[in-house]
């Protein structure tokens, strides 16, 4: 199993409803988050684009996060998401220093924390908070190796992109019709 996460930029109209569910369903504390929306206009008057994103921890399949972690409290699940054990986890911020998507942030208890894919929600067949609340259905999550999948079938029909493709990272969280950042 590889659970990733879809998004049709088409579709996403940058409401944050995704944030603020991540933020009630994970108790994330204030001035922090696990994800969070991205709007970028290109082009000149009077022709003008605008890329609306949602974003987050990317669940990498070669996460620097992984590899940079002394302790071992960055961590890739059997289903190829990258966690934090917040009990090994020491705070040192090595896994922030070089995961290139900002995706994490200390937790006042302590630990560095970030979207874990609503993995919880997704082991009792749940769709992801963010997915729950997306007024536009603009977001799937799924089991890429599962060719059946709606989000293999997403990715076999539509132009696709992920962020900073150039660090080398093979994210796991797809963009349908979205200009590469």
């Amino acid at each position: 199993m590889r659970r990733v996460m879809v998004i049709d930029t088409q579709r996403c109209v940058g409401c944050e409803a995704c944030v603020i569910a991540c933020k009630t369903e994970n108790r994330v504390p204030a001035g922090a988050y696990r994800d969070w929306v991205v709007q970028e206009t290109t082009g000149e008057l009077p022709n003008l684009a605008l890329l609306i994103q949602s974003q987050r921890c990317n669940h990498c399949t070669n996460a620097p996060c992984v590899a940079n972690c002394p302790t071992g409290a960055s961590f890739y699940r059997g289903d190829g998401t990258v966690q934090v054990d917040r009990d090994l986890c020491t705070g040192c911020r090595a896994c922030m220093a070089s995961c290139p998507y900002d995706a994490r942030y200390v937790h006042p208890e302590g630990f560095v924390d970030k979207c874990t894919l609503c993995a919880h929600r997704l082991d009792v067949g749940k769709p992801t908070a963010c997915q729950e609340v997306c007024p536009t259905s603009a977001i799937v999550t799924g089991d890429l190796d599962d060719p059946s999948s709606e989000v293999a079938r997403m990715l076999r029909q539509s132009d696709v992109t992920v962020v900073h493709a150039e660090a080398g990272t093979k994210p796991n969280v797809y963009y349908l019709n979205g200009a590469q950042r």
